[in-house]
């Protein structure tokens, strides 16, 4: 089974994948920014993936795309994939999973995370501490019109990939530190093994 998981940039997707792997050891995890970046980086000279929505030009940018949707379809087993629904260039979303992506990556499930703004904004400060600098900066308004997108997004891609949209819906306030993570990994656990 392959499972997209999607959500808006910080909200804490690695750290719910690290923690599906731990559940799941013989889960694959492919980052599709990541493997768009290994052939951006070469022929673009690119020195990380946030540059890439920066400097690449649009066409250049679908092809890399469909490249990496071609290498993650030919991956076999159970398979973890980490991309967003939206990215935000050129002054408005791009769509992160175009028909022609999903159609070669081809997902049985997209698992969109949603949050309370407010954790979102507190994630992404902690990444700008040391551990991923380069990342906007935003108000609740704009990463909550983002989620939204997000969802008509994960609409019209499922549409294309014939496959399943499942909301998590984690807007609540967490009791304890890394709830949400604990929650958003158990239900994707749950969706390999059923």
């Amino acid at each position: 089974m392959k499972i997209v998981i999607v959500a808006v940039p910080g909200a804490g997707k690695t750290t719910v994948m690290k923690r599906v792997k731990e559940l799941l050891p013989k889960v694959k995890i492919v980052n599709y920014g990541d493997v768009m970046f290994k052939v951006a980086r070469e022929r673009y000279g690119v020195k990380d993936r946030d540059e890439m929505r920066k400097k690449i030009p649009i066409e250049e940018y679908r092809k890399l795309q469909l490249e990496a949707a071609r290498e993650i379809g030919r991956l076999t087993g159970n398979v973890l994939i980490d991309t967003h629904l939206t990215i935000k260039m050129h002054g408005g979303f791009y769509p992160g999973l175009p028909a022609d992506v999903v159609a070669e990556m081809k997902p049985d499930i997209i698992f969109l995370m949603e949050f309370r703004p407010e954790d979102v904004i507190e994630r992404r400060l902690k990444d700008l501490k040391g551990v991923r600098t380069g990342r906007d900066v935003e108000g609740p308004e704009e990463i909550e019109l983002q989620q939204q997108m997000n969802r008509y997004f994960a609409v019209a891609a499922a549409s294309y990939g014939r496959c399943v949209v499942r909301i998590a819906n984690l807007r609540y306030k967490q009791s304890r530190p890394y709830e949400h993570t604990e929650v958003a990994a158990k239900m994707i656990v749950e969706l390999f093994s059923g």
